[in-house]
């Protein structure tokens, strides 16, 4: 399976890809809820929720082991006339043919990293999307495990502490 699908999520592609340096620096922010942010920018018009992992763990073999990684964030972004859109950058280029692996609540949904970018990972499809916003929306607590191209597992827990209202601001930003 390789993600995105559609003209309109390579695009968002191509968008996100500048989304973590825009989640640190932007002047767009519209909104800080507890371990959430809320961004709007873009013509046309985005808008998108983002937290960091609040713990990392890395391994392999079973082993931690310390490895360099780039920008880990979990993201929800909405566009005029569409509803949240989960994506996850690791940081590093996921392994060929992988998934990853979303749990909340002990309720786990598949993303899948997408071949042209190597390291993001998206939902299969806008009704899990819905599915996976409203257990999130229900959780205290986000794990996303995925491994690397180099054999290394990682897993990154978000809270979810401000995580409803993060997302609320987001789709009304982007419904004006």
């Amino acid at each position: 399976m390789t993600f995105p699908k559609s003209g309109l999520a390579a695009a968002a592609v191509a968008a996100l890809l500048a989304l973590p340096a825009l989640a640190e620096t932007s002047t767009n922010r519209v909104a800080t809820n507890t371990a959430w942010s809320t961004f709007v920018d873009g013509t046309p018009k985005q808008c998108w929720s983002v937290s960091a992992p609040t713990e990392t763990v890395n391994t392999k073999g079973g082993k931690a082991v310390s490895v360099s990684r780039g920008d880990i964030r979990l993201f929800i972004t909405y566009r005029a006339g569409t509803k949240g859109e989960i994506s996850f950058s690791g940081g590093y280029p996921f392994a060929p043919g992988s998934k990853v692996s979303l749990d909340v609540g002990g309720t786990a949904f598949d993303l899948y990293p997408d071949a042209s970018t190597k390291d993001w990972a998206w939902s299969g499809s806008p009704d899990d999307d819905a599915k996976i916003i409203a257990a999130l929306k229900a959780g205290q607590s986000a794990t996303v495990t995925a491994h690397s191209a180099k054999g290394t597992q990682t897993k990154d827990t978000f809270s979810l502490a401000g995580f409803s209202a993060a997302v609320d601001e987001a789709a009304k930003q982007c419904a004006k």
